[in-house]
């Protein structure tokens, strides 16, 4: 399978209007804001896009609108997270019918599972889609990790071609490197957003890339940049982003991505209860970032 995911790839936000359902019209301005920002691919329902809180019939659309707003511009990847493999090839087949380019599958939440148990999951999912497929670890929202060895063994998979890694330990992202360096088909991105050019320089071929949503031009030049072959502008890049990344801190994920964008005048809305808003504190403490990255 000849599909790599590369670049910086934004998880994209899911705006909402006040009464919980999906701003489809926003949804289409925040894909033109990114594109325009030089994102290479567009990725619906990640962890920023609360993908644990869109049910069926939602999910289904936002892919289709996503699918066409972005119009075969950059890749679209669309994350199909569940408890159970069952669960999860179910939402593959809705992004499958979508017309997605391919797909991200976070390990199972709330159970724990061995690693045997884990590479079970993902090839039967694999076995069940002719989609491309990129691992999703996380294990600081999970508590589960695949282990290095075990991705070893699934990228020898045909059509899983990768992995996001958003453990922020770059001992374990430097170990999945290591061990698929000789596999062709295989690539790791970041997840964690201070870490994108550390992992350029060891072989990753790009992020997902949250605070893209905000600043994508930012994020964009550390890969652009990089790519390039201007190293220290990439490495100034990864600099700028620093205190925005920092600033996710202040409230529960994505609140600090969403009021970022808010305050940039794309209407995203609030995230979902139980995420509270941030405190006024808070959202002068962020726009102080922002015009400090000139984004506002």
């Amino acid at each position: 399978m000849k599909f790599k995911p590369s670049g910086i790839i934004p998880p994209i936000v899911t705006p909402f209007k006040d009464d919980g359902s999906i701003n489809e019209p926003v949804l289409r301005d925040v894909i033109e804001f990114l594109i325009k920002g030089g994102v290479h691919g567009i990725f619906p329902m990640g962890t920023t896009g609360e993908f644990y809180a869109i049910g069926g019939g939602e999910y289904q659309r936002l892919l289709e609108v996503t699918v066409e707003a972005v119009g075969g511009r950059v890749p679209v990847y669309a994350g199909c997270n569940d408890i159970t493999t069952r669960g999860s090839i179910k939402l593959v087949k809705m992004a499958e019918k979508a017309g997605v380019d391919a797909i991200s599958v976070l390990t199972p939440m709330f159970i724990s599972q061995t690693q045997a148990e884990l590479y079970a999951f993902f090839k039967t999912i694999a076995e069940d889609s002719s989609l491309p497929i990129v691992l999703y670890n996380n294990k600081p929202k999970t508590n589960i990790n695949i282990d290095p060895a075990t991705v070893a063994k699934l990228a020898e998979i045909e059509n899983i071609v990768g992995i996001k890694d958003s453990t922020g330990d770059f001992t374990n992202t430097i170990e999945y490197l290591h061990l698929t360096r000789s596999n062709d088909n295989f690539h790791v991105v970041l997840g964690r957003d201070t870490l994108i050019y550390a992992g350029l320089c060891h072989g990753a071929t790009g992020a997902i890339a949250s605070c893209a949503n905000v600043a994508p031009r930012v994020v964009a030049d550390i890969y652009d940049k990089y790519m390039a072959g201007d190293h220290a502008g990439a490495l100034e890049a990864q600099f700028n982003l620093t205190p925005l990344r920092l600033a996710c801190n202040m409230g529960t994920f994505p609140a600090v991505i969403k009021e970022g964008m808010s305050m940039q005048g794309l209407p995203v809305g609030k995230c979902l209860e139980p995420i509270a808003e941030l405190l006024p504190t808070q959202k002068e403490e962020l726009g102080r970032v922002l015009k400090g990255m000139k984004l506002i």
